[in-house]
Order: C-alpha cells, then sequence, then structure tokens
C-alpha cells in the first residue's frame, strides 16, 4: 500500500474531508489531493500534524491498516462483560476448525499442568495476578510462535 492511499484511508477514518484537512494543515485542498495520489509528498512537519490530526503515531499513519485498526478499536470497545459470554474455542474454530476437534485426539491434561506450573511460576517471581501471569503467558507464546514462522 502506499504512502498516499495510507494518508486517504486515515483521512476518511477520521471522518475528514480533504477541505478540512487542508484548512487544518493549512495548505490547499489540491496539496492534499496530491498527497494520496502519491504526486508529492508531505514534509516531516506536515506528516506529524497529519498523524495528530488522525489520532495515529507518524509509523501508524505511514503503515496505516484500516483492518488492524478496527480490530483494535473493536478490543477497546468490547468489555469483560461481553468477552466472558464468547465462546473463544468456537469462535476461533470456524477459521481453525483443529481447536474444535483435537480433543479427540490429545489428552490437554498434561499440557495444561505444565501451563499452570509456569502461570504460578510467573505469579511467584514477579508478583502478577492469575490473569496477568495468563497475559503474560500468551504474549511470550505468541512471541515463540512468531519466531518459528519467520524461521521456516
Amino acid at each position: 500500500m502506499s504512502l498516499g492511499s495510507n494518508l486517504c484511508r486515515a483521512r476518511k477514518k477520521s471522518g475528514l474531508s480533504q477541505e478540512a484537512v487542508a484548512e487544518k494543515l493549512g495548505v490547499s485542498r489540491q496539496t492534499i489531493s496530491k498527497w494520496e495520489t502519491d504526486e508529492t509528498l508531505p514534509d516531516i512537519r506536515q506528516s506529524k500534524r497529519m498523524a495528530a490530526l488522525y489520532k495515529l503515531s507518524l509509523d501508524e499513519l505511514i503503515d496505516f491498516d484500516l483492518d488492524v485498526q478496527e480490530v483494535q478499536a473493536a478490543i477497546e470497545r468490547t468489555s469483560d462483560a461481553v468477552t466472558d459470554k464468547i465462546d473463544w474455542t468456537n469462535a476461533w474454530g470456524k477459521k481453525y476448525p483443529v481447536l474444535v476437534t483435537y480433543q479427540e485426539k490429545v489428552d490437554p491434561a498434561p499440557y495444561a499442568q505444565e501451563l499452570d506450573r509456569l502461570l504460578d511460576r510467573l505469579k511467584e517471581e514477579y508478583g502478577y495476578s492469575e490473569l496477568d501471569a495468563m497475559l503474560v503467558l500468551k504474549d511470550i507464546l505468541s512471541k515463540v510462535w512468531q519466531g518459528r514462522r519467520k524461521g521456516s
């Protein structure tokens, strides 16, 4: 995706017109159009002002991904009460069927015991709550998975 299309998507996601952005940045609407069509590039100061206007970091503006932004917004809007009602295995099982079928083959008990020990270790060594220990362990597992994917 080009910088121009990132700028355009971020502006639209913010609900602003080219005219409104141009007015706030002190440039013409044509200048905004040229940035969004990759005809020209904004300078770093204008880029920083645009990022602030769109409530994004400069890095987020440059790498703007609408799908990621929408998922992050949905996570922030979702309360714990709603999250607790979701059958996550079933929900993710639609995309990854192994999640609803693995228990026919795998005895989860020994794996659960190992994870239980790791959770207790995180709580003891770092004073984490039950939830925080689970989140840290989940994040570590995710990083291990990402490392394996890059290595293969």
